[in-house]
């Protein structure tokens, strides 16, 4: 979600359980407001891997803004999820106009959902790890919470999936760092951005939800919603007139590169 002031009391409610959470993992375990180049940061060293045997793939620590679906593509983004009300009817919506869409994840939501989590990835969704407690001052903490953040959620999501991992790392609010992108990436999560911030977690009415879809869609492909954080029925409905609209006019939806 985009970084903002107001209007997420849920969050409040959520962050103070996250800490809690986080400090237990860290015991078992031990369009970014920034320039895309990289610092001069020592390459980040994983305390804990999250996901199960195998090779990762490699990904670019870079910000992903495109799409795998070319020129025409778009990518449907849902973040704060997975959210009992409100993810099945997203993906109600997704699946009545067989569209895919990438879920960034909180780790709080995925461990408290895990059926949700595996119902996105049976549908053929991607995952994308969204910090463990959407803490969007994540830029101006330290490496080592920052590791914790992503490494802790990277855990949760793939426990919760039963055994996916997340593909992309969207930090909370854009709150990226050349630190946050290079580990993301030594785990195989492609940093994601957004071109297209819907508002819809202000809860603006679907008809403004969907202009400023069909107003910045020529900024870039990857469209930003939410399926938590609050009541989403705008958001389900504006998904419902956004999708065959953009199909219509010629668009295809995918992933977002990695």
């Amino acid at each position: 979600m985009a970084r903002h002031s107001g209007g997420r009391g849920w969050y409040g409610k959520v962050v103070g359980a996250a800490v809690g959470v986080t400090l237990l993992a860290v015991g078992a375990s031990v369009w970014t407001a920034q320039a895309d180049s990289v610092g001069a940061s020592s390459t980040p060293k994983a305390t804990a891997s999250a996901t199960p045997g195998g090779a990762v793939e490699k990904v670019a620590v870079t910000i992903a803004h495109a799409s795998d679906a070319g020129a025409r593509g778009v990518n449907i983004t849902i973040d704060d999820g997975p959210d009992p009300a409100w993810t099945p009817q997203v993906l109600d919506v997704l699946r009545e106009y067989g569209v895919k869409a990438t879920f960034c994840m909180t780790g709080t939501q995925a461990q408290a959902h895990p059926d949700l989590v595996k119902d996105v990835v049976a549908a053929g969704h991607r995952l994308c790890n969204h910090s463990v407690s959407h803490d969007t001052a994540m830029d101006k903490k330290s490496e080592a919470y920052q590791s914790q953040e992503i490494l802790d959620a990277e855990r949760m999501i793939v426990e919760a999936s039963g055994g996916v991992r997340p593909m992309y790392y969207r930090a909370p609010g854009g709150a990226f760092t050349p630190y946050s992108r290079k580990l993301a990436a030594s785990h195989g999560m492609r940093p994601l951005g957004w071109n297209v911030d819907t508002k819809d977690f202000e809860r603006p009415g679907t008809d403004a939800i969907v202009a400023t879809v069909e107003r910045e869609l020529p900024n870039g492909p990857t469209v930003l919603f939410h399926d938590a954080g609050g009541d989403r029925s705008q958001t389900v409905e504006a998904l419902r007139r956004v999708l065959p609209r953009l199909e219509e006019q010629g668009y295809s939806f995918g992933f977002p590169v990695r």
